[in-house]
């Protein structure tokens, strides 16, 4: 055995590092009687919470609403009936930050059908238009088709794209066990599709929906455009009619089809975040904000997507004041508007913390559903995400059983200042059947899910207002 020896200086140098780290993360362990008070306080709004399913009585007044795409006439509504929620619920202070949003609207013409070919003539097919798309004439567009798996492909077309539209065909994997990650390697197509094959000259785009079911029902989504590339119309196809479409340019390659679409962009339109929060009791200046978008595409009802995680912020607070608990840091619930098609509420409020005299210590994001809890992703420094690891037995009666490193969200991501960002984490297993489609409604959410998910947020707020970090 060989002994190495260390310089007297350097070794006490040594142990005097690993004493202030032993000590640094021995303290942020809870005290026993802490722990059990914790886990008491816990227990009790986990029952409340799914007892009186307060949020979930919410949501449906929500859906019943309607859709809420920034702009319309819709989202006004769902704010001020928000604003007035809150006020109802006695929060300390509540207020309505304007914010200026994108506007655009479907329009009643939306069909496409097979209007040339031998076998499949009038055949109708099942589209969405992407939002931000630009409509068709009122003939619509007839062109042929041609079938590509990535944008790569697109761009390699040249000439032979010339007067046509670009069909992406691209799948969902789901083969991966995220579906997030499905969602990511197959969005780029609906994003940037129509702006790679206006440069090879095709007059319209058609992507197979992004979806992890298997049905026809069209998913829709935003959609972008790139100054000095011709705009071209947009839009989503079922995934049944696109293995049908596959099909059949293979054996009638000069099958043609038409589109029409009655989708415009309108001048940007006057909207608000919606803001409501309870003053810290000892430091009222330190802020934790918990919120999620309040705006929806105009399918369904944005029941998961994303209603009901968004009103679950709401409900958090309103779960510890019922409980009697005084928070020590102000707790602000946020619904942002405008995250599907622009971003212009998150942005609104990260140049509002940039700017106020508040410390944001940490913000939590809601908006991957309201289905059974599972973590929270965290964005913040090794010593306080091991700090937060340490209220996992509190967290755990939500059935929360992980936090790990990870994003958080679009909206608090503005939240520069913040010392941690937080991602609430769902199953996601069935997300991704429901998400920006027809399908996400009121009847698609287990009251059970969402409730759980309101009360892991509101004991995370908790324990962050209460420790800090």
């Amino acid at each position: 055995m060989t002994f190495i020896k260390i310089p007297r200086r350097k070794f006490f140098f040594t142990i005097l590092i690993f004493f202030t780290l032993y000590t640094t993360i021995n303290s942020q362990q809870l005290s026993t009687n802490k722990l059990q008070s914790y886990n008491e306080l816990a227990r009790t709004i986990v029952r409340k919470a799914l007892t009186e399913r307060k949020g979930y009585d919410w949501l449906k007044e929500l859906c019943n609403i309607g859709p809420r795409l920034s702009g319309s006439e819709k989202s006004l509504k769902a704010i001020h009936w928000a604003e007035k929620k809150m006020k109802s619920l006695g929060f300390d202070s509540v207020w309505l930050q304007p914010v200026m949003v994108p506007k655009w609207e479907r329009g009643k013409i939306e069909n496409a059908f097979v209007s040339s070919s031998k076998k499949y003539k009038n055949k109708k097919l099942t589209i969405a238009s992407f939002g931000g798309s630009i409509g068709t004439p009122a003939k619509g567009i007839t062109a042929e088709l041609i079938e590509v798996k990535s944008l790569d492909e697109a761009k390699a077309l040249g000439d032979k794209a010339k007067g046509k539209i670009i069909f992406y065909n691209r799948p969902f994997d789901n083969g991966l066990l995220s579906t997030f990650e499905g969602y990511g390697k197959a969005v780029d197509q609906r994003m940037n599709g129509a702006i790679e094959a206006a440069k090879v000259g095709a007059i319209g785009a058609i992507v197979r929906s992004i979806q992890s079911s298997y049905d026809n029902i069209p998913h829709t989504g935003v959609m972008n455009y790139q100054d000095g590339v011709p705009n071209i119309p947009s839009a989503a196809i079922g995934v049944i009619d696109a293995d049908f479409l596959s099909k059949a340019i293979k054996e009638e390659p000069d099958l043609k089809i038409t589109l029409k679409m009655s989708c415009k962009n309108f001048p940007e339109a006057q909207s608000y975040n919606v803001i409501g929060q309870l003053t810290g009791s000892e430091k009222p200046d330190e802020i934790i904000v918990v919120g999620g978008h309040f705006d929806s595409w105009d399918k369904g009802c944005g029941a998961h997507d994303d209603g009901g995680p968004s009103l679950q912020t709401m409900e958090a607070l309103n779960l510890l004041k019922e409980n009697g608990v005084k928070p020590k840091r102000t707790i602000r619930c946020v619904l942002f508007i405008n995250e599907e098609n622009g971003l212009r509420g998150g942005i609104e409020y990260g140049k509002f913390a940039a700017s106020s005299n508040d410390k944001h210590l940490a913000a939590i994001e809601s908006d991957r559903g309201a289905f059974t809890p599972r973590g929270f992703y965290v964005t913040t420094d090794s010593l306080s995400l091991r700090k937060m690891q340490n209220w996992l037995p509190i967290l755990n009666k939500a059935n929360i059983d992980w936090i790990r490193n990870g994003g958080s969200g679009g909206d608090v991501g503005q939240i520069k200042n913040a010392k941690a960002l937080l991602g609430y984490v769902p199953d996601d297993q069935r997300y991704m059947d429901l998400h920006h489609s027809a399908n996400d409604v009121f009847s698609a959410v287990h009251p059970r899910e969402m409730e759980l998910g309101s009360a892991a947020i509101a004991i995370m707020s908790l324990l962050l207002s209460a420790e800090g970090l």
